[in-house]
């Protein structure tokens, strides 16, 4: 795993998720998968690049985000919100015990942060 402020994963989301599994498969020979640890959500699917570790969601809408590892994912917002970001999704936890949340910086670009299960 990452140290602390580290980007630590990545998370593509997609309408067509098939067609995107088709895409990065082709272009980089990354490989998705079902991983319970990861995810219990059966549209949420972890791609392995073969180096380092992401998720694929499916969903209406299309991006792609990355994922920084923090102590404090409150914490974090907070000090986002300070320098300028916002937050997008506020902080929440999900079936695996994952803590995250997703903010946006001053320009608008999205991102996410993330603390493991405890």
């Amino acid at each position: 795993m990452p140290g602390f402020n580290d980007v630590a994963w990545f998370e593509i989301g997609a309408a067509d998720p098939a067609a995107a599994e088709r895409f990065y498969g082709d272009v980089f020979g990354w490989k998705t998968a079902q991983d319970e640890s990861a995810s219990t959500d059966p549209a949420y699917r972890v791609i392995n690049t073969g180096g380092s570790r992401g998720g694929l969601a499916t969903g209406t809408e299309d991006y792609a985000i990355f994922t920084v590892l923090v102590e404090d994912v409150e914490a974090a917002c907070k000090r986002a919100e300070a320098a300028g970001g916002r937050v997008q999704r506020p902080p929440a936890v999900n079936p695996v015990g994952v803590t995250f949340a997703h903010l946006l910086d001053p320009a608008g670009n999205r991102f996410s942060v993330f603390t493991p299960p405890r």
